[in-house]
């Protein structure tokens, strides 16, 4: 039965709790049902995806830990490889991750993807505290640690689904948020260890997320939903692969949400290499950047809802340039405070750039929908295929901006790698990607040129202007 473009049925097949038909972009379903609904999945897939930041960036905190003291003297390359692992296995498993949803349904799917987290969590604390274990073993582990970052993908693909085109700004932009902020709070626990227990126990980190893996994974089984409709067409990642836009969004992705994990993973050996800090030392620092970057993404979202994506992501990404130009200064003089000052700062501005970027997903297809419906075409059609394509772009383009945080500690193991090495390099890359990134957001998005290829249209069911 439907009612108000609502229908649901608790017992369709195995997987229970299927919603049949959702449109969010009904005014009146969303203020009557549709709201409380996608409320209550938005809080369980930030849990799930929080828990699963936190196992995916665990090894930027245990590489903390690793020393001859407790039999594991591994060189800075070694760890910084050990980062680059899960960081590159994540990556890679962001696209199928995102289109999981579409088969098997955001709830299902949730709910695997939560509890598949006890197989690394688990092998972390057992092998972290048993000296003389091998790195090839920590590589196994840290890769099967790469599962907590396709977490991301699922979720963001399946929290689109939920809301209407004018809240998605923000939604995506909590949900992705609340699932970067588990960077920060993973090397916040990892400091309360060091404080309390010392520098030789590193498997608490591992063993504190067991039962809140087993927690989350229950409740996601109770009480989340699967949307029938975000079933998508065979060949919609295909499609996407074939857009232009896809590629470039992408490419922006890279600079702002591979800025932000390569950097949450590699602050902590950035300082310990460059500074010479202690375990203690590094843990102190490491939890500020990824804790504001993390508050800053909804808020980037909320800009874009208000001044288009495209703008703040260009503002943003001139002063990410001006930011890496402040760390070539704090490492010429060798300013422990200004270069800390200067990573968080840039932390910050990478959550508001992966908030605006996102944001630029649904209104750029939404866009793309409302020229097709005023030159005649179905506007239900229409708006459905943007949807299809807009969790199909969202799965690629966080794959492909995640291979930007191995690109960011490949960056930094190379410029750090040899003895006495300096930093200087890798922000030097980092600054002209980013000069990239603010000429490409010009020519494809910003300028009149650009604008009058693409104007843009009213969409008949915002009934307002969807800013890209």
């Amino acid at each position: 039965m439907s009612t108000g473009g609502f229908a649901t049925s608790r017992s369709r097949s195995a997987g229970g709790r299927w919603i049949e038909e959702w449109d969010p972009e009904d005014v009146r379903f969303w203020e009557a049902r549709g709201k409380r609904i996608a409320r209550r999945n938005l809080v369980l897939s930030v849990a799930s995806e929080h828990i699963g930041f936190s196992v995916w960036s665990m090894w930027s905190v245990l590489v903390l830990f690793m020393s001859p003291r407790i039999g594991l003297p591994f060189t800075p390359g070694e760890k910084f490889l050990l980062v680059v692992t899960p960081t590159l296995v994540g990556a890679v498993l962001r696209l199928p991750y995102s289109h999981a949803v579409t088969r098997f349904g955001g709830r299902n799917w949730t709910v695997f993807a939560t509890a598949v987290l006890l197989v690394p969590a688990s092998a972390a604390a057992y092998f972290v505290q048993r000296p003389g274990t091998p790195l090839w073993v920590f590589l196994v582990i840290g890769a099967l640690g790469g599962v907590g970052g396709g977490n991301f993908a699922s979720s963001m693909t399946n929290i689109t689904a939920f809301f209407p085109q004018r809240h998605q700004g923000w939604a995506l932009g909590l949900n992705a948020g609340g699932g970067n902020l588990g960077v920060a709070v993973v090397q916040l626990l990892g400091l309360l260890v060091i404080a309390t227990a010392g520098d030789t126990h590193p498997a608490y980190v591992a063993a504190f997320y067991l039962p809140l893996i087993v927690a989350v994974a229950l409740l996601a089984a109770l009480r989340m939903d699967n949307l029938a409709p975000v079933r998508s067409e065979q060949g919609s990642q295909r499609d996407a692969l074939r857009t232009p836009h896809t590629w470039w969004i992408s490419l922006l992705y890279i600079g702002t949400f591979g800025s932000f994990i390569g950097y949450g993973f590699a602050f902590g050996l950035v300082l310990q290499t460059q500074f010479g800090s202690s375990p203690l030392e590094a843990a102190s620092y490491t939890f500020l950047g990824p804790l504001l970057g993390s508050f800053a993404r909804p808020f980037g979202g909320r800009l874009a809802d208000r001044w288009g994506g495209a703008l703040v992501t260009a503002w943003t990404f001139v002063a990410m340039a001006a930011g890496t130009g402040g760390l070539l200064l704090a490492s010429a003089q060798g300013s422990f405070g200004l270069f800390v000052g200067g990573f968080t700062v840039l932390f910050v501005l990478t959550g508001i750039g992966n908030g605006s970027t996102y944001k630029m997903i649904p209104a750029v297809f939404a866009e793309q929908a409302g020229r097709e419906v005023t030159d005649g075409g179905d506007a239900t059609a229409a708006f459905a295929r943007a949807r299809r394509l807009s969790g199909a772009v969202i799965g690629i383009a966080g794959a492909v901006g995640a291979l930007g945080g191995v690109a960011v500690n490949l960056a930094f193991r190379g410029a750090y790698g040899s003895e006495g090495g300096s930093g200087a390099p890798a922000f030097l890359a980092f600054l002209g990607f980013y000069a990239l990134c603010v000429a490409v957001t010009w020519v494809v998005y910003l300028r009149p040129a650009a604008r009058t290829r693409r104007p843009l249209e009213a969409s008949p069911v915002r009934r307002g202007v969807t800013r890209v």
